[in-house]
């Protein structure tokens, strides 16, 4: 446990602080000199820091919330901090669970939203079992309480480590937060490599948050990120499923992928798709990439929803296909060359993100419904429109039309054919004539030429 101890002593005096046996420097932003407000902050956020005071204890919000309320920014929720134990907070509030064992959080709620409490970190002792590390130093488990001078240091990035106490209404900076908020800088508290090591998955938060708040990635944390990509590959998949939501469904999906794939951390999370890029970087598959992030990003912006299983489906769509090609030419028919690919490629991609099977099953139902759209004579478009996942295997049609993997023109007959009633529906999807003569001779063996054959079937 020594080993864990000096660990966290060094990530304090990398950050140019004091150990963890010393009191690091503190500047205190009174009310007067930030812009954070009452008005802002959640009414049942109000209530737990309130009642965690009256109760003797300090409380305090803390990371994200703070940051962006500086922004002027509407958080997304709100978190507290405490010098109270979880079994403390539970005894202060009715309507709390306590959640969590790599780090015991309380839950306050109120109806659908919850209030987010933990308790102050500290930095473990020679003697302490609550604290483990593997043979890495990530952290396995971490229920080791302490100051706010300690848990300040726990924290990743300094313009995340920002403290507003409800006792006085000021902002509590140990890291110089307040300065690099002021200058867009992204930094993080302690040595890049140290805290990288401590959990890779800092690596994606910088990445998410240099993206989301238009802030610049502090170079030494930047040098880190290059030669320390492979550390996710120690991070559970479940887990990373959870981040490439939190990076995909922002609002900045476009820039987040080209950010990713500039630190080499894209390559991780979806292999088969950056190989499929590799081979053909500036063609249809980053082509198709691009307008699926561009359109996801424009529906978050006008408030519409996005599906996760949609854009998942336009990352592996290449490398689908890829596969797709190889399993033809090993003698599959097209059918079972396209449901073996499908298969293979989402069993190797739950490996690095474990999305859930439900969302497995949507992605392969709008692949297995591309080729459905070819057929175009008798009731098969009927039927296909009434299926559950039309509307999505369309859309995901459209995206292919526009990036040159699927024609124009059949994107524009179920365009036609969706918005056409039953009667002009019937038309469209009856043979030609040039077809019923070709028919005709079949049965009787005649033999004449009447030219190309439109619209063939399936």
């Amino acid at each position: 446990m020594s080993i864990i101890l000096n660990f966290f002593k060094k990530i304090v005096k990398s950050a140019g602080g004091k150990t963890a046996d010393e009191t690091p420097k503190v500047r205190i932003y009174p009310r007067s000199e930030h812009t954070i407000s009452r008005a802002q902050i959640s009414e049942h956020a109000l209530k737990v820091l309130y009642r965690l005071q009256k109760s003797g204890y300090d409380a305090y919000l803390v990371g994200g919330c703070v940051r962006d309320l500086l922004l002027g920014r509407e958080p997304k929720d709100f978190d507290v901090v405490t010098n109270a134990h979880p079994e403390q907070i539970k005894g202060v509030f009715r309507n709390c669970r306590l959640i969590g064992r790599r780090f015991r959080l309380a839950h306050v709620h109120f109806g659908n939203e919850v209030i987010e409490v933990a308790t102050f970190r500290g930095f473990g002792n020679e003697q302490d079992d609550n604290q483990v590390t593997n043979d890495e130093g990530r952290l396995l488990r971490d229920n080791v309480y302490g100051t706010i001078e300690q848990d300040v240091w726990r924290r990743d990035f300094t313009v995340n480590a920002l403290y507003y106490n409800i006792k006085d209404f000021s902002v509590v900076d140990y890291t110089g937060g307040m300065d690099d908020h002021k200058s867009g800088m992204l930094r993080l508290i302690g040595d890049p490599e140290i805290r990288f090591r401590e959990d890779p998955v800092r690596m994606l938060r910088a990445v998410r948050f240099a993206v989301k708040l238009g802030f610049n990635i502090d170079p030494d944390c930047r040098k880190a990120i290059y030669g320390s990509a492979d550390l996710l590959y120690s991070i559970p998949s479940a887990r990373l499923y959870d981040e490439v939501l939190k990076l995909f469904l922002s609002g900045f999906a476009l820039q987040t992928f080209e950010m990713l794939r500039h630190y080499g951390l894209f390559q991780v999370l979806f292999p088969d798709t950056e190989k499929s890029l590799a081979v053909e970087e500036n063609g249809f598959p980053k082509l198709l990439l691009i307008k699926a992030l561009q359109n996801s990003d424009n529906r978050i912006a006008e408030s519409k929803t996005v599906t996760p299983y949609f854009l998942l489906a336009a990352f592996l769509w290449e490398p689908l296909r890829m596969l797709t090609r190889i399993n033809q030419e090993r003698g599959l028919d097209d059918y079972n060359a396209f449901q073996s690919a499908a298969g293979e490629i989402l069993t190797r991609q739950v490996r690095r993100t474990a999305f859930p099977r439900h969302i497995s099953l949507a992605m392969r139902e709008v692949w297995s419904l591309q080729p459905k759209f070819e057929q175009r004579i008798g009731p098969r478009p009927a039927r296909l429109l009434t299926h559950p996942r039309f509307r999505a295997a369309y859309d995901f049609l459209l995206l292919r039309a526009e990036t040159g993997d699927a024609g124009p023109e059949l994107a524009d007959w179920w365009s036609k054919f969706q918005e056409a009633d039953e009667a002009a529906q019937k038309k469209m999807t009856q043979p030609s004539r040039n077809l019923k003569n070709t028919r005709a001779r079949r049965r009787t063996g005649k033999k004449k030429n009447t030219g190309p054959i439109e619209n063939p079937p399936s």
